[in-house]
């Protein structure tokens, strides 16, 4: 019997699907807008540049603008210094 429970259980997470990263890394500010629960929930775009640009976006709506906790800076650029 418990060998049928552990296999049902394991059939039941394989059929579930896995969610993708909702925050894109290339950047720093994510707006986080709250739709119903007939609407699919929350919404996540990370596509804003500053605060000031998504707040500008999420005016008017029911949404939060935050920092990107996944927001990979661009390393920085080496100087290329000529020999001569």
């Amino acid at each position: 019997m418990r060998v049928l429970a552990w296999s049902a259980l394991a059939l039941t997470l394989m059929v579930v699907p896995a969610h993708a990263q909702t925050y894109d890394p290339r950047y720093p500010v994510c707006m986080k807008l709250y739709a119903g629960p007939l609407d699919g929930g929350e919404w996540i775009d990370c596509s804003f540049t500053s605060l000031p640009q998504c707040r500008a976006t999420a005016s008017g709506r029911p949404a939060v603008c935050d920092l990107n906790p996944f927001f990979a800076p661009p390393p920085p650029r080496r100087a290329h210094r000529r020999h001569g």
